[in-house]
Parts: C-alpha cells; sequence; structure tokens
C-alpha cells in the first residue's frame, strides 16, 4: 500500500475525548491529521493546536478529496449531521469509532465506508497507551479494511476484525465493565464522604480487584457478603443506607444477583 502515513491525509469530525485520544495517538505515530471540526470553536481549536492542523465549526468549509475521514461524535449529533458530513467527498472513505451504531448507517451516504472502534474509556485531561487497545474494525470493502488495519496496526498490537453485532455487544459489555463501576465508585466516594474519609483510602482495593480479573475469573474473583449472602451483613449494610433509597435498591439488586450467579 506504499507509505501508509505519507499517503493518508485524516480529517477529524469530532472533537471530544476519543477524538482527542486518537488524533493525539495518529498524530504521534507519523500521521497527517489535516483538518479538525468541532460544533465549538474551543474543542476544535484546541486538538488542531495539538495536531498541527486546521479547525473549524462549519462542516460546509471541512476540506473535500482528503484520505480519510474519522467521525467521532454522539451517535445523536453524527446520525443528524451524517449527510453534511459526506456532502461533496463521495469518493472519500469515511469511519465512525461507535460502539453502538451498525456501519450501515453510512448505506446511501457513502460509497466507501467502515467503522474504528477502540475499546476503552476516553477522558480528555489523561493520556491513554494505545498499544494494549484492542481496535474493532469492519468495513465495506475488503480492501478498506485492510487499510483499517494497517492504521490500527500502527497503534496498537490488538487488531480485530468485527461485525455491527459483535460491536454491540462489546459496547454493552463495556457499559457494564467500565461505566457502571465507574458509577459504583461514585457512589463509594459519597459513602466515604458522609464520614469523613478520602476516596483514595480505596484505592488499593480497586487496583488489586482490577488486577485479579487478569488472572482468575471473575466469578472465582468474586468476594464480599452476598457470595455467601451473609444476611447480617447484608442486613447491617441495608440499614445504614435507610436514608439513601436508591442506594440500597442498588446494593439489594447486585447482593441477589451476586449471589445467584457464584451459586
Amino acid at each position: 500500500m506504499g507509505n501508509i502515513k505519507k499517503d493518508t491525509s485524516i480529517v477529524f469530525i469530532g472533537a471530544g475525548n476519543l477524538a482527542v485520544n486518537l488524533a493525539k495517538a495518529l498524530y504521534g505515530a507519523g500521521f497527517c491529521i489535516d483538518q479538525v471540526y468541532s460544533r465549538t470553536q474551543q474543542s476544535a481549536q484546541t486538538l488542531a493546536d495539538a495536531v498541527n492542523a486546521t479547525w473549524t465549526t462549519d462542516l460546509g468549509a471541512v476540506n473535500k478529496n482528503k484520505s480519510l475521514y474519522i467521525v467521532a461524535l454522539k451517535d445523536d449529533a453524527f446520525l443528524e449531521l451524517l449527510p453534511e458530513i459526506v456532502k461533496g467527498k463521495e469518493d472519500a472513505l469515511f469511519v465512525h469509532t461507535a460502539g453502538s451504531l451498525s456501519m450501515e448507517v453510512w448505506k446511501g451516504y457513502a460509497t466507501r465506508y467502515g467503522v474504528f472502534y477502540p475499546l476503552q474509556t476516553f477522558s480528555k485531561q489523561r493520556e491513554v497507551h494505545f498499544k494494549e487497545i484492542p481496535f474493532f474494525i469492519e468495513a465495506l470493502s475488503e480492501q478498506d479494511g485492510d487499510l483499517l488495519k494497517e492504521i490500527a496496526s500502527t497503534l496498537s498490537e490488538k487488531v480485530y476484525d468485527a461485525n455491527s453485532e459483535q460491536r454491540k455487544s462489546l459496547h454493552l459489555a463495556a457499559v457494564f465493565a467500565c461505566n457502571f463501576t465507574n458509577h459504583l465508585y461514585a457512589l463509594a466516594n459519597e459513602l466515604l464522604k458522609k464520614y469523613n474519609l478520602p476516596f483514595e483510602v480505596i484505592l488499593p482495593l480497586i487496583d488489586e480487584t482490577a488486577r485479579k480479573v487478569h488472572l482468575l475469573s471473575p466469578k472465582q474473583a468474586q468476594t464480599g457478603p452476598a457470595v455467601r449472602y451473609d444476611e447480617t451483613v447484608i442486613n447491617n449494610h441495608l440499614a445504614m443506607l435507610e436514608d439513601e433509597p436508591s442506594m440500597q435498591d442498588i446494593y439489594r439488586m447486585l447482593s441477589q444477583s451476586i449471589y445467584q450467579i457464584k451459586n
């Protein structure tokens, strides 16, 4: 395919958490990030400055005839803007980065399209190392699929083919493993603050819990009162949550689920 880094000029549509991390990683790997679009000037300009690109807040001003357009927008915004994103660039390769959207959303708008999905949680404030992040690739044509896998392979050692149904399942699993888990950290933080304790006291526990599932299955790694359904401890905890009925419901539901799965 020649010099993929030299031959591939990339436009980012979106400048959120994922776009910021992915654009910086591709730029650091030697790719040309030609332009960044965002609805807000600050987001567009900040990312563009970081990757030596131009920026715009006008979709109509997005450069045409570039190699690859990576769309990293919220699902609703993407679907709303999709016709305008593709307009005038019908021969280019378009990919979205969403776990929850089918590749077929491009059908009828673009002639070359696919999905470029890195499975990770991203925040603008925290740089991630892409080497260990799995990428899941899908494309309409085998040739474009090979191109996307080659691009992903410059960042990560873990690049996989995945169809839209598989990717939706990955995204759902990620919501449980990441988003819901992080929300439980937030609830734990509220409890600790209530008793004048810092969140940092449970960081070693969080870290060890994550490390364990590299060696044990989650079912094997499960500990706590719910595993043996220790009613004395569980009832004491529920009593402590009497002034937090929503947390009480979460505690009760998760305890029952842990016990049922473990046993």
